[in-house]
């Protein structure tokens, strides 16, 4: 009998080689996060001991923390894989978006542009991410293989079936697909997977002293990229990231938590939804959703 894990990781393995069979240029979403992380070790045994035969996108927003920079190059390295980097601050420089000013300025929703322009420059017909069902109800619309028309826009409303696990990856020119191998893998079951395969992780997701200050009841890094209110006051605290994005919009958690086995204990008592430190999707009831469907991850 296989373990629940077992069969998750089966399941994805296969979903995996099928878009390795059925596109011709694939690539993985890679932000540094636990969940893009799993899915590039999932990719690395699936072809194993083959190359990973994805390239690793990564878009840049220019705000990130330097510890995800620091984790994706040296996975990168000790991969050998192929990593390409889109930048959110060229496409600032060359006015392919706007830069948001104010205190609430984020560079996140800018990353759309960058990925679709990504996406186009280098002929990407399927983009892996790590997005789960459980995270998010705009997430739970999604099926495995998410089709995107020739502007990279999702349509909740046209998605394909999917049943007895086929699916079809059939498209237009200039058509592409976002597709999730773990769509069915629970918070609680990614943390279970990295503390039984022993992954690596950014340092940001153990607890470690950092500079904080508090916004609407969340915990954000105090860094220049983030513009503070006269009230607020800086202090140092013990703190983790449960999800790691742009500096502006990541919040912090307080935590104790230094090992994963500490994790998993942390994440079973919690009463809070892993993406409820996002400043991003408070931004509005439908935020992650009317994102997705202008091309977001």
């Amino acid at each position: 009998m296989k373990t629940h894990l077992q069969e998750l990781e089966a399941e994805s393995i296969y979903i995996l080689r099928e878009v390795a069979a059925q596109f011709q240029r694939p690539a993985i979403l890679f932000s540094g996060g636990k969940d893009s992380i799993v899915v590039t070790h999932l990719a690395y045994k699936a072809f194993y001991p083959a190359k990973l035969p994805f390239p690793l996108v990564h878009i840049d927003t220019g705000h990130n923390f330097q510890e995800t920079l620091d984790y994706r190059d040296a996975l990168v390295k000790k991969l050998g894989a192929e990593l390409i980097v889109g930048s959110v601050q060229e496409s600032i420089d060359t006015g392919r978006v706007k830069e948001e000013t104010g205190y609430n300025a984020s560079r996140n929703a800018l990353q759309t542009t960058t990925l679709l322009d990504t996406i186009e420059k280098y002929k990407f017909d399927a983009c892996i991410g790590g997005a789960r069902r459980d995270e998010e109800k705009a997430r739970a619309k999604e099926r495995i293989f998410s089709h995107r028309d020739d502007f990279g826009q999702w349509n909740p409303k046209n998605q394909r079936p999917e049943l007895w696990n086929i699916f079809n990856g059939r498209k237009n020119m200039g058509e592409h697909f976002r597709v999730f191998p773990i769509s069915n893998w629970t918070e609680m079951d990614v943390w279970q997977y990295i503390l039984q395969e022993k992954i690596e992780l950014p340092s940001l997701y153990y607890t470690h002293k950092r500079k904080v200050f508090q916004r609407d009841g969340q915990w954000l890094a105090a860094e220049d990229c983030i513009k503070r209110k006269p009230d607020e006051v800086v202090v140092e605290k013990e703190v983790r990231c449960r999800t790691i994005g742009d500096i502006t919009c990541t919040g912090l958690t307080l935590s104790t938590a230094h090992s994963l086995e500490d994790i998993v204990a942390e994440i079973a008592a919690t009463r809070v939804t892993e993406r409820g430190g996002r400043a991003d999707d408070k931004r509005s009831e439908t935020a992650m959703e009317d994102r997705k469907k202008l091309g977001y991850f």
